[in-house]
C-alpha cells in the first residue's frame, strides 16, 4: 500500500502537494525585512480560508521595525508579573530572553480570533478558521521564497499582549508568525504518515 506522504513527496507535478509536502518550519531568518507586497500576499492567502457562515473571525496584526521591541517590552512586563523573584538574577536572564524574542524576524503577523457575535457561530469553528488561515500564511510563504515559524507560548494569552495589539475582547491569540528570508530551515522530523492516524468506517461497504 502506497501511503499518502510518499506520493505527496514524489508528486513534483502537482504544487499544491509537494508545498504541502516540502513545507518546513523556518526557526533562523535573516535581518532584512521582506517587502511589503510579499507579506500582503501571504495575508491574502489567509483570508482565502473556509469559513462557516463567512464571518470571517481572522485579525491579523503586522509587526516590524520599533513595534518589535515594543511588543517585547509588553511581553517581558506580563512574565515578571507571573515571576516569584522577579528581581534574582534568573528571573532578569529569563526577563531579557523573553524581550528579544520579537527581534527573531523582520516582521510578526500575529493572527488571532476576533468574536464575530454572529449568534449561530461556533467558537471552535471560528478558531479552526483562523487556523487554516495561518497555514495558509506559511504554505504561501513557502511558495513565494520566504521562511516561517508559528509560535504560540505564554503571550498568546496574556491580557497585556492582546490590549498591546487593540485586540477586542474575547480574541484570541492564535498565532505568532515570525516571517523573513530563511537562515535555516527545520528538519523534516514531524510525522506525515496520515495512515497511523486514520480510522476507516464503511469503505467497504459494497
Amino acid at each position: 500500500m502506497q501511503h499518502l506522504h510518499s506520493y505527496v513527496q514524489t508528486d513534483k507535478a502537482n504544487p499544491v502537494l509537494d508545498a504541502l509536502a516540502t513545507r518546513r518550519s523556518a526557526p533562523h531568518v535573516r535581518e532584512d525585512r521582506p517587502p511589503r507586497e510579499l507579506v500582503e500576499r501571504v495575508l491574502a492567502a489567509a483570508a482565502w480560508a473556509p469559513n462557516h457562515y463567512h464571518t470571517e473571525p481572522w485579525r491579523f496584526v503586522v509587526i516590524s521595525g520599533e513595534a518589535r521591541n515594543e511588543l517585547g517590552a509588553v511581553m517581558a512586563d506580563a512574565l515578571r508579573e507571573r515571576l516569584d523573584d522577579p528581581d534574582g538574577p534568573e528571573a532578569q536572564q529569563l526577563l531579557e530572553r523573553e524581550r528579544m524574542k520579537p527581534l527573531r524576524a523582520p516582521v510578526i503577523i500575529v493572527a488571532a480570533m476576533a468574536p464575530s457575535g454572529l449568534a449561530k457561530a461556533v467558537e471552535t469553528e471560528e478558531i479552526a478558521a483562523v487556523a487554516a488561515g495561518v497555514q495558509n500564511m506559511l504554505l504561501a510563504a513557502h511558495a513565494l521564497g520566504l521562511g516561517a515559524m508559528w509560535r504560540t507560548g505564554a503571550p498568546a494569552y496574556e491580557p497585556a499582549v492582546k490590549r498591546f495589539l487593540g485586540l477586542p475582547d474575547g480574541s484570541h491569540i492564535l498565532a505568532f508568525v515570525y516571517l523573513g528570508y530563511a537562515e535555516l530551515i527545520g528538519p523534516g522530523n514531524r510525522s506525515a504518515d496520515a495512515a497511523r492516524h486514520t480510522t476507516w468506517l464503511g469503505w467497504n461497504d459494497r
